[in-house]
């Protein structure tokens, strides 16, 4: 890939395009934040490190949007972050005003990109992304389900002493307190987690994954989460880029999969060059279908409040 551009050059931003410069993922990353320097500095701040990590991509920033021309992938983690206390749904309102302007930037200088949502409440942005651009399912995805199926694996890891390396999660549903761990679905090198771990130790696990967010906020005060959000992207983009087809969960678009349609939350998807080439329908059983449905419903209720704050969910 020729172009990558990361809107937003907070800490999630930055430890972005660091990831994606050390790794070369594409030839060019380009960083568009609307403070003053900021994506400038940071850029340089990144380039100077090339010596170090024997990389050859560019790195660039600008408070100009012309610097999103020719991108393929535009990745947006713009937005106000949450304060301890707060829910990811707590910045909607001023993030959805935020990312308006962003989406009109991405459809007047990026009108071929695919756009990988980061910013939070990342289910209702992405939807509103997609209304916005009229985009197709494979082009306006999100990345929440990479990151929780991580940090899930994190825990297991913790709690059995097992290599992270060799266990597999899956997270599906929406980004926040009602997502739904599935630990049928979750290995230690091919066996069910269940072999290893007794029922009471799985689910203090699935909740410890549901809070990881706000654990890791609650801890640091000042900041929440950006060098596993970031890797998260990172892997994501890899996935892309060498058009790996993985599968991976990930915030789409749904159009009946799963019983549910016009709404955006985290689903098993198969990832590459094209954006989400395909979504997996898991044979869920009856405890999972409701789970599932719940996190549905949370996440329709925050699409409905973008009509509450004043918001036409059509471009304006």
């Amino acid at each position: 890939m020729k172009k990558i551009t990361i809107v937003g050059a907070g800490r999630v931003g930055e430890t972005t395009a660091q990831i994606l410069a050390e790794a070369e993922l594409c030839r060019e990353v380009a960083l568009f934040d609307v403070r003053e320097g900021v994506p400038e500095g940071i850029a340089l701040d990144i380039l100077q490190t090339a010596p170090f990590f024997e990389f050859d991509s560019v790195v660039h920033g600008s408070n100009d949007p012309r610097i999103l021309k020719d991108s393929e992938l535009v990745v947006v983690t713009a937005g106000l972050p949450r304060k301890p206390g707060m829910s990811r749904a707590d910045v909607l309102e001023s993030n959805v005003r935020i990312i308006d302007e962003v989406t009109d930037h991405i459809i007047a200088y990026a009108p071929d990109a695919l756009v990988l949502m980061v910013s939070n409440p990342v289910d209702t942005l992405t939807y509103r992304v997609a209304q916005r651009t009229g985009w197709n399912q494979s082009r306006v995805f999100g990345q929440a389900g990479v990151l929780d199926a991580s940090r899930m694996a994190s825990f297991i890891a913790q709690e059995t002493g097992f290599s992270a390396r060799d266990i597999t999660t899956m997270v599906l549903g929406g980004h926040g307190d009602t997502m739904v761990p599935v630990p049928r679905f979750c290995t230690i090198n091919g066996i069910p987690l269940s072999y290893f771990l007794p029922e009471d130790r799985i689910e203090a696990i699935n909740e410890r994954t549901r809070k990881g967010g706000a654990e890791i906020l609650s801890l640091r005060k000042n900041s929440s989460a950006y060098d596993a959000p970031g890797a998260a992207v990172a892997t994501m983009v890899d996935s892309i880029v060498n058009n790996r087809r993985r599968l991976l969960p990930c915030v789409a678009l749904l159009e009946g999969e799963y019983g549910e349609a016009d709404i955006a939350m985290g689903v098993p998807c198969i990832l590459g060059s094209k954006g989400v080439e395909s979504i997996v329908e898991l044979d869920l059983n009856e405890r999972e279908r409701t789970d599932f449905s719940r996190s549905a419903s949370a996440v329709r209720n925050e699409i409905e409040r973008l009509g509450d704050i004043g918001l036409d969910t059509n471009k304006q």
